[in-house]
């Protein structure tokens, strides 16, 4: 959880552990001042990365520094299972954050990006 100053600005992260292991302390005294966070214009495909290089479950999203979002592995697993990159030739498709080079099916390097609503 991030921890924010009077001016709405990351001076730090909270960890689930940090609130269960060091119960009665103050947010300054258990935060981590050193804050991994990302841009809103970071791609999902790089904050993927972030999250598994860094091993953490979230990541703040800053605009001029201030607290604007978080991003949660849960929240990109979601977005994943709604990405598809569909052939534009043959209408195969795949999931994922990045574009194909080349269709399985037809060998096409052309594709369009879909965004495939939830339960359809």
């Amino acid at each position: 959880m991030p921890v924010v100053d009077n001016e709405g600005r990351v001076i730090g992260i909270v960890s689930e552990y940090d609130v269960i292991s060091k119960r009665g302390r103050t947010a300054a005294d258990i935060m981590s001042r050193d804050v991994i966070s990302v841009s809103e214009d970071t791609s999902a495909e790089s904050v993927a990365q972030l999250l598994s290089e860094r091993r953490v479950r979230r990541v703040p999203v800053l605009r001029d520094g201030r607290l604007v979002g978080i991003i949660s592995r849960a929240d990109l697993v979601r977005l994943f299972a709604i990405t598809r990159w569909t052939c534009e030739d043959c209408g195969y498709f795949v999931r994922g954050f990045q574009r194909p080079e080349q269709c399985e099916a037809c060998g096409s390097t052309r594709f369009v990006l879909d965004r495939e609503p939830p339960g359809m």
